[in-house]
């Protein structure tokens, strides 16, 4: 066995048996503590737990990726995911906290007095939810087909027992001391390989501060400057300028990611699982705080990527290198299929330029820059099996986190609360982890069939939940007046123009020759691309809910009074209030 894989397997069957510790040792007896832990996770353990679940395959392989292809549109991912913790610390967590109950739909139910808004969420939840465990499945099975040197599908199945183990055994409680251990893989994972390659590019042991440095050759060129050059010499558009299709499309991307932050399912749940409303802010700030460390270390990590994959298989404009004479790397990934090569004029060199009939490395697929950055520039061994851990650990813990979100809007929310209301607690226990194992299948068979990048895909599960879920929690708390069936009214709107356009453009979860209206991108609506379109879709659930509720009526008396109640601090009273 060589050294790579001796490391590899050290570090990612290591954390797995750290998983699978915690799970045993947290494992869930009751509801409560398979939904929300019990209640009682201090606020820094809970930032550090939705850091990890947040921090999903998505931000830790995908994002940087991104940014290494698109260089300053890939911004959107950055503003986007973070700008919605702003929104999700402010307009909801704290309220839905006093609330008390253990899921979004059951708040729903409560709040708009209707079995059909509950089961309407739900539906919302399960659509958004499966669309983003994609996005995990994919980052597993690239991660797996490349360090542990097997099949995709192979990789995808062991990715899937271990979620089940830790996940189905644990719930909530479980999930969340796991996933503080994950993020503490996975942070160091980011962060030392990005150090490293700082220092061999610019001499700055500071990624961050590395990006807006000078190269350590002693040219005085920053490394932007270069890179821009360099891409630039190749036909590509200079990294530093806007190709996301301009101002209105990064706009609307950025607007919809970070309202579908604020309502995605499985992050608000985080907020159940502490003991107050001060927590719910406090870990907020501890989770912004926790995130940050990756988020702004990306960029960097993407950049650097890019100049080192361009340096490395071309050094300069019309000096490639010779096939036969290809890096350790570039032969490992080939290994996958994630990385291919084609000569297309016989001369036996690699060449990687924008024109595409010149171009003879046809395919470089995004969500393999970050795992590969580490060879790319030669770090040791055990730096890039910690990246292996760590892109494991990423993305294993935001599908916990899915998975468990799916299972109690199912068990709880559509049987418990609606169709077998006399459940007992035991009985319900076994039903979510029976439907949890069905959605880990259901999400196993999706990865072996991905409809693109991670956080490509991620980003349309943000569009999902911004133009259903998060316009209804929003009017929830905030109109006090707006009735269930207008509230409806709009969810099934909002979720349904999304879910139209994204057809017309992608087809039916992106596969080819399904797009039943045939839309193209010049017919892109206001220059707004298909991912983006959770903006729209909300911003039509907002109008079509204010519409109906004209037509409708208020909510009864007492429903706003309630909303009156999780509104007001404790000790001011509604009459001193108004």
């Amino acid at each position: 066995m060589d050294e790579l894989k001796l490391y590899t397997y050290i570090a990612v069957f290591g954390s797995f048996a750290l998983y699978f510790g915690i799970a045993w040792w947290a494992r869930a007896g009751t509801t409560s503590e398979f939904y929300v832990a019990g209640g009682n996770i201090s606020p820094i353990q809970n930032g550090m737990a939705i850091g990890a679940d947040w921090m999903s395959a998505a931000s830790f392989i995908s994002m940087a990726g991104l940014i290494a292809f698109l260089g300053y549109g890939g911004s959107v991912f950055l503003m986007g995911w973070t700008g919605g913790y702003v929104l999700l610390a402010m307009l909801l967590a704290p309220y839905m906290r006093k609330h008390g109950k253990f899921t979004v739909p059951e708040f729903i139910y409560d709040r708009y007095y209707s079995k059909t808004a509950r089961v309407v969420a739900v539906v919302c939840l399960i659509i958004a939810s499966l669309t983003y465990i994609i996005g995990q499945m994919k980052g597993v099975g690239v991660a797996f087909s490349r360090f542990l040197e097997v099949d995709y599908g192979l990789g995808l199945g062991i990715g899937m027992g271990v979620v089940w183990v830790y996940a189905v055994l644990g719930g909530m409680k479980g999930i969340t001391y796991t996933q503080i251990a994950q993020y503490c893989v996975l942070i160091f994972a980011y962060t030392i390989p990005a150090v490293f390659i700082s220092i061999q590019l610019t001499g700055n042991p500071i990624p961050q501060l590395g990006l807006g440095s000078t190269l350590a050759d002693g040219s005085g060129v920053y490394l932007l400057d270069k890179l821009d050059m360099v891409v630039t010499d190749l036909g590509f558009k200079e990294y530093t300028t806007d190709n996301m299709g301009g101002t209105v499309n990064m706009f609307a991307y950025t607007l919809s990611l970070m309202i579908g932050t604020a309502g995605l399912p499985h992050v608000i749940m985080r907020f159940f699982t502490v003991p107050s409303v001060q927590a719910a802010r406090s870990s907020a700030g501890y989770a912004l705080v926790f995130i940050a460390l990756l988020y702004t270390v990306a960029p960097a990590v993407g950049a650097m990527a890019r100049f080192n994959l361009m340096n490395t298989i071309q050094p300069e404009a019309g000096q490639n290198i010779d096939y036969a004479e290809r890096p350790q790397w570039f032969k490992d990934w080939e290994k996958t299929g994630l990385l291919k090569y084609e000569d297309k004029n016989g001369d036996g060199k690699i060449q990687y330029v924008a024109d595409k009939d010149k171009n003879e490395m046809v395919k470089v697929d995004r969500d393999i820059m970050v795992l590969a950055n580490p060879a790319i520039a030669n770090l040791p061994n055990w730096v890039i099996a910690l990246v292996a851990a760590g892109g494991l650990a990423a993305a294993l813990s935001t599908a916990a986190g899915l998975l468990l979100a799916i299972s109690s809007s199912i068990s709880h929310d559509l049987m418990k609360g609606i169709l077998t209301p006399n459940l007992s607690e035991k009985n319900e226990l076994l039903l979510s982890r029976v439907v949890m194992t069905i959605s880990i299948l259901i999400a196993g068979f999706l990865g072996l069939h991905p409809p693109g990048f991670a956080a490509g895909t991620v980003a349309l599960a943000f569009g999902l939940a911004a133009s259903s879920i998060f316009p209804a929690l929003m009017m929830g708390i905030f109109a006090k007046k707006m009735s269930g069936k207008a509230a409806v009214a709009g969810m099934c709107s909002g979720i349904g123009i999304t879910m139209l356009y994204v057809f017309q453009h992608k087809g039916i979860m992106f596969i080819p020759g399904t797009s039943f209206l045939g839309g193209m991108e010049p017919n892109w609506f206001f220059g707004i691309s298909p991912n983006a379109f959770g903006s729209v879709g909300a911003l039509v659930n907002f109008v079509v809910a204010f519409a109906a509720l004209k037509v409708t009526g208020p909510a009864p008396a007492h429903i706003q009074q309630m909303v009156d109640n999780f509104r007001i601090p404790h000790g001011v009273s509604a009459a001193h209030e108004h």
